[in-house]
């Protein structure tokens, strides 16, 4: 059963020209969408999922830090959007921003940084995985193999990303949200699975 619904006031809008300017050039990778898309899809499914303003907003923001200039960022969404918004995007944020770290090390850290997020992050973090594992499984469907030439840890590690995120999602109490992951995530394995032979 999902929440009520909320109101949006001005401040969400002011949150969406905040994460479009930060995100200005920036594209998706594979469809080469402007990133926004992203954000934009991730606070969709917080709200459909019956999140509030400030999940929402969180949502909207939840890359800023990583993918348009660290730490420093949180400090201004802070002054901005009030603590509990950048409370959301830091737990959202990987914590393994160290350089030259190995791929599967970095995924497996985030794994661990999220067993400690409370209620409202995780929110945040399930919609953020749920967007794109549908956008991997979209390319997918067009690109076929080709598409996992995309990440760290190719075929095998981007499958094993998404499973072990589906195992962590669910010793949480049951979501819409999480439920659709491990759809998405099974409907990807089958495929790849056959695409493997």
């Amino acid at each position: 059963m999902r929440k009520k619904a909320h109101k949006l006031s001005p401040r969400f809008e002011r949150a969406l020209v905040y994460a479009s300017r930060k995100h200005a050039g920036q594209v998706r990778k594979g469809n080469r969408a402007p990133y926004i898309s992203h954000p934009l899809g991730v606070a969709g499914l917080v709200l459909e999922a019956g999140g509030d303003e400030d999940q929402a907003i969180a949502a909207l923001l939840h890359d800023v830090v990583e993918d348009c200039g660290g730490p420093a960022l949180l400090k201004e969404i802070r002054r901005r959007f009030g603590a509990r918004v950048a409370h959301m995007v830091h737990g959202c944020t990987d914590p393994a921003m160290v350089p030259h770290a190995p791929w599967r090390e970095q995924k497996q850290k985030y794994i661990e940084h999220l067993r400690a997020a409370d209620a409202d992050t995780f929110l945040v973090a399930s919609a953020d995985k749920l967007h794109n594992a549908r956008s991997v499984l979209l390319d997918y469907r067009e690109l076929g193999e080709p598409i996992w030439e995309r990440f760290g840890g190719k075929r095998e590690g981007a499958l094993w990303y998404y499973r072990a995120l589906v195992e962590e999602f669910r010793l949480r109490p049951p979501s819409l949200l999480v439920r659709e992951l491990e759809r998405v995530v099974g409907e990807l394995e089958s495929l790849a699975a056959r695409a493997k032979g």
